[in-house]
């Protein structure tokens, strides 16, 4: 790991921006669900790809409360930011809220709050793009699916826009196996296998995970089961970056910082 280096995040970076609260008004997809034990880590904290398997699956309910699944079935996922602010410890009961805070036709934001019984707090959003899986292009998104997520959102020109893009540091990375379990219909490797990958580097980093955190992990380009997977790392005083490289091309980013005030 690189010895600290201050590199202060430009003031207008979204990476400090807080995310929208919740809507008074619009469709808000609310469900319950009970922590489990295959999701807390040795302090009996919910771990972040226990929050990324709880995101996915509240995605997937809500397609089905929507009676769209059949009709919007494959999603890729851009981008996503989850706010730590107040830890979750098991046992407990989550209630997870989920909205639309920007879209387009072939994309949107869904934001995700989750709060448990105990006082835990985790706010969260993702960039979703609606996907047609044969010709693994983006796909638009049906007339009625699309109005109703207009409801909790004036932004209906949404853009993608790169948070991280570092290059990547030419000081050897760290090899990081793959499973077969962590592969997806897309024949890609899963959203929570790389946010294994980032807790395995960052459950550490206890001087940035103490107070208010932010994690973001942005997808650049798909890796697949049998490639080969390199994490390096960058530690400043403000932030933790990981590179997920492969023969050195750059597959995706992820970064640990103080949450957004």
């Amino acid at each position: 790991m690189n010895q600290l280096v201050d590199r202060p995040t430009p003031i207008d970076s979204p990476l400090s921006h807080p995310l929208a609260p919740v809507p008074t008004e619009g469709h808000i997809f609310d469900v319950t669900r009970r922590l489990g034990t295959v999701d807390m880590d040795e302090n009996q904290y919910l771990r972040i790809d226990g929050i990324a398997r709880h995101l996915q699956d509240a995605g997937v309910d809500h397609l089905i409360h929507m009676d769209a699944l059949d009709s919007h079935p494959h999603w890729i996922v851009r981008r996503t930011v989850i706010d730590v602010l107040h830890p979750i410890t098991w046992p407990a009961q989550l209630r997870i809220r989920r909205w639309c805070s920007g879209i387009s036709p072939r994309w949107c934001t869904m934001r995700a709050r989750i709060d448990s019984d105990n006082g835990g707090l985790i706010e969260t959003e993702g960039f979703w793009i609606h996907m047609n899986k044969d010709t693994m292009s983006p796909s638009r998104l049906a007339d009625e699916f699309f109005e109703v997520m207009c409801t909790t959102t004036d932004d209906h020109r949404l853009r993608w826009r790169q948070w991280l893009d570092a290059a990547l540091p030419s000081t050897p990375g760290t090899r990081f196996p793959l499973r077969r379990t962590d592969t997806d219909h897309f024949q890609h490797i899963t959203n929570t296998a790389y946010w294994h990958a980032v807790h395995e580097f960052t459950a550490d980093a206890t001087e940035l995970t103490r107070a208010p955190h932010r994690f973001v992990l942005e997808y650049n380009k798909p890796i697949r089961y049998g490639e080969h997977l390199d994490i390096h790392t960058d530690r400043t005083s403000d932030a933790l970056t990981l590179w997920f490289s492969v023969d050195g091309d750059t597959r995706a980013i992820a970064q640990l910082r103080p949450a957004a005030r």
